[in-house]
């Protein structure tokens, strides 16, 4: 894409990132991509808000210099020093020697460990603000949203919040840089859900610190470093992320995540028959089959949803592995308070609830109960086990209930 004029004299000059396969190396965004949403402001003194990869920074300076050379830049806007918006920075230095950085102290401290940059730094605190000529930059302090050394910038003027990882998302703009109508806004709502849960929700309780900040900041834009820049609802993804931020404490949604794992077909059957369990409860159920689905995915639905219905054959004496794995990730990612149930067939000594039992105590979720049977399901298996998720499904609305009231 080529570079956007946001406002008179203020510019989107981001790339897309289309060949990524893994977010971090962990999140699997390879048919979505990603933004790197850079901006330039071109003033009496110009400054550059934001990087990107340092895999992209060509592209990202051909932009600059369709706008200005360049050696005329006085700063650059460091808000996040995670390498997808910093590893650009070398690069501009070549192009640029005389340029400010401009970061908090933890960013100073960044900024020598990442690149050995010592010079020309200056540390901003929290309401700072930088005076470009027409337009001024304010700084807000937001520290773990998601890094310690986080900030978001303003500009007053144009009240456009520039908020880097705060409020952004996975994908690529198609076309496209703002939600307007001939943008799936939907589509974006969803991979920027996707992005809270995988990279911030471990830092909730942050992201509600400086939404709190900015209540009373008049914004135009919200203008991130991935995703969509908002400005026909530009208070939409604020209040996205309050909401998402809100489950890490709160209740879930009134639906069920059912995750399963099958080796040779019997644990696939019975979760055909629990999902009908819990649907015939008037329940909505998203059903993930873990070896196949990418963690990054579920781990949306698994934070969205109260319910959690695991079903998973033992292997070994123990649980399945990849169901091991995916309730690893769920802790480290802290998906707590939850209400959850297990099942899953064995051949002869079972073990895989009494593993899945224990992973749920560390999980801190409560649970209803399991179901395990030995070998192929029969058709009194089979009845059971939509009685079964019938059962759940009711326990989970009498949860709900009692947690709103």
């Amino acid at each position: 894409m080529q570079p956007v004029e946001i406002c008179p004299s203020i510019y989107w000059i981001g790339v897309n990132d289309r060949h990524i396969e893994m977010f971090e190396g962990l999140w699997s965004i390879g048919d979505e991509g990603v933004s790197y949403n850079s901006y330039l402001i071109v003033d009496q003194k110009k400054a550059i808000i934001d990087l990107c990869s340092k895999m992209t920074s060509d592209e990202l300076f051909d932009h600059v210099r369709t706008i200005t050379d360049p050696v005329t830049l006085d700063y650059v806007v460091i808000n996040h020093m995670e390498p997808d918006h910093s590893g650009a920075l070398k690069a501009l230095l070549l192009l640029a020697p005389q340029i400010k950085f401009l970061g908090t102290a933890k960013t100073k401290e960044m900024l020598e460990s990442f690149y050995g940059i010592t010079e020309n730094v200056q540390v901003i605190v929290d309401g700072d603000e930088i005076d470009l000529g027409v337009h001024k930059l304010k700084f807000f302090s937001t520290p773990f949203v998601h890094w310690p050394e986080t900030m978001m910038t303003y500009e007053i003027k144009e009240k456009i919040l520039f908020s880097c990882d705060g409020f952004g998302g996975y994908g690529s703009l198609n076309g496209c840089i703002f939600d307007d109508k001939v943008v799936p806004v939907k589509w974006y709502e969803e991979q920027a859900q996707r992005y809270y849960v995988n990279i911030v929700a471990n830092y909730s309780k942050p992201v509600k610190n400086a939404i709190a900040k900015l209540e009373n900041v008049p914004i135009n834009f919200v203008a991130p470093s991935h995703g969509l820049i908002w400005r026909n609802s530009p208070r939409r993804i604020i209040d996205l992320y309050k909401k998402w931020a809100n489950y890490a404490s709160g209740p879930g949604e009134p639906a069920v995540t059912l995750l399963y794992a099958s080796m040779y077909g019997s644990t696939a059957r019975m979760m055909e028959v629990i999902a009908q369990g819990i649907v015939d409860e008037g329940v909505p159920v998203t059903i993930y089959h873990v070896s196949k689905v990418p963690v990054s995915q579920i781990l949306s639905s698994l934070w969205i949803n109260h319910g959690v219905v695991m079903g998973a054959p033992t292997y070994e004496g123990s649980l399945f592995p990849d169901m091991v794995s995916l309730l690893n990730m769920a802790q480290l990612k802290h998906v707590f308070n939850k209400l959850s149930a297990g099942f899953g067939s064995y051949a002869w000594g079972g073990g895989g609830q009494r593993e899945f039992n224990d992973l749920v105590k560390t999980l801190r979720w409560e649970s209803y109960g399991n179901f395990e049977y030995k070998g192929t399901p029969d058709s009194g298996d089979l009845n059971e086990g939509r009685k079964f998720g019938a059962g759940f499904a009711r326990k989970l609305k009498t949860a709900l209930t009692s947690i709103e009231s």
